[in-house]
């Protein structure tokens, strides 16, 4: 479908089939025309699960060599925040390298990209843990692809801040309603006479009763609407969207008040009953690499990562006042 070379990336337009080009220079030229607050240099990507090593490195190195690119393209530094992507596959010795020549490049942020494809957490929570490692602790750290509950609130104890995905409203065209509790199959015949709303614990739009300002849509209305037509995928994308947006709300809140390790135990003792059994066991190795084993949740060093991060936080929410924020990504 592309064919990826030093120049760019050359592929055929979805709309008529015409050849088209896409450069570091031309990336960066549609993204300042678009005004977003962050911008992402144009990266070459490979699958994590590709077993062609050279072609993982090739992709790396030119990475690389394409954010120069980018840079000397930028025309509006001063407005928008230019973020390199790191990339090198599993190979802890490529990220590395790879962190090493990003972090030369001193651009505003840093995203980690190449996740989430198909690869075993444990080894996505390797990248991640040794990717922020080398990252400097002023700059916000951009995990790409990441959207399930649980991957954020391991990645942030691992040290990142900013995470990006479709799944929210991907699992609401089919239905899926995301809670404290787990993900709820709304187009179960079980939700067919539940008048409850779709979330008894949240604030959003579509939960909040009418006297509040809400719409007080049910688990019962999305079932009924979900199956024949699209306003309940809508409504779901509106309520997933907002929960997601909560946690993360919740988490900074916890990083700052300084008891993160509690705000995580206690998500996983609801999403799984406490069945301390159940806890996933990537998720339960990441957090004792951080100090803190996840059946216990002890705090001990739990904070070490988050707490790293605290201080681009505040500044983020003190000193940046965007009236919106959006980032556009026209990565390869």
């Amino acid at each position: 479908l592309a064919q990826v070379t030093e120049e760019g990336v050359r592929f055929l337009s979805p709309h008529d089939g015409t050849p088209m080009l896409l450069t570091p220079e031309h990336s960066i030229s549609l993204q300042n025309s678009i005004g977003s607050d962050i911008i992402m240099q144009l990266d070459d990507v490979i699958a994590t699960t590709s077993p062609d090593h050279d072609r993982i490195k090739e992709a790396m190195y030119r990475s690389v060599r394409w954010l120069d690119r980018c840079i000397a393209a930028h025309q509006k530094p001063e407005s928008q925040n230019l973020f390199c992507i790191i990339q090198g596959g599993l190979d802890l010795d490529l990220r590395r390298e790879c962190c090493k020549e990003m972090v030369a490049r001193d651009t505003p942020g840093i995203a980690i990209g190449g996740l989430s494809g198909g690869e075993a957490k444990a080894e996505y929570c390797k990248v991640v843990d040794t990717c922020t490692n080398l990252l400097p602790t002023h700059k916000p750290r951009y995990v790409m692809g990441v959207g399930y509950p649980a991957d954020i609130l391991v990645s942030i104890a691992l040290g990142a801040d900013m995470f990006d995905c479709v799944w929210p409203t991907r699992t609401a065209r089919f239905g899926n309603a995301v809670t404290n509790s787990g993900t709820l199959n709304l187009k179960s015949a079980a939700y067919a006479y539940d008048f409850r709303p779709v979330d008894e614990d949240c604030r959003c739009t579509c939960c909040r009763p009418p006297s509040e300002g809400g719409l007080g849509i049910t688990r019962a209305y999305i079932h009924h609407t979900s199956a024949k037509e699209t306003v309940g995928a809508h409504l779901l994308s509106i309520h997933n969207v907002h929960y997601l947006l909560d946690l993360v709300r919740r988490a900074r809140e916890a990083i700052t008040q300084q008891h993160y390790p509690a705000f995580v135990r206690a998500y996983f003792a609801r999403v799984y009953g406490g069945e301390k059994d159940k806890y996933p066991r990537w998720a339960v190795d990441a957090l004792k690499g951080v100090g803190a084993a996840a059946r216990s949740m002890q705090p001990a060093n739990l904070l070490r990562s988050a707490k790293r991060n605290h201080e681009v936080h505040r500044r983020l929410l003190q000193g940046y006042r965007p009236r919106s924020l959006i980032i556009s990504n026209t990565g390869a």
